[in-house]
């Protein structure tokens, strides 16, 4: 079972992830792009990666925007899972032009 992060360790993730926001006891971000096709492209290309983690997140997508929340539930948290999750989705949004 993972450990969810102390206060001290959740604040240095959001340094790091400076978009990031915790909401309602999750980690959140909406990243948005040109269009549809980018947004769709954005999803496709973390799910290869989040298949690989074997940590999913909670996402939606609206046209050119994807909704991202990230917590492990059974830590009762976010953990450093999440953040290392929402590092990853970071590097890939970066490949694409912003909206």
């Amino acid at each position: 079972m993972r450990k969810a992060l102390e206060a001290t360790e959740l604040q240095a993730a959001l340094q790091r992830l400076s978009e990031w926001r915790v909401v309602e006891g999750k980690l959140a971000r909406e990243f948005r792009f040109r269009d549809f096709a980018d947004a769709f492209a954005f999803m496709s290309a973390c799910a290869l990666r989040i298949h690989a983690l074997d940590h999913h997140p909670e996402w939606s997508n609206v046209y050119s925007s994807v909704r991202v929340q990230l917590v492990t539930h059974d830590a009762g948290g976010i953990t450093a899972r999440d953040a290392e999750l929402a590092g990853v989705m970071e590097e890939i949004a970066a490949r694409f032009p912003r909206g």
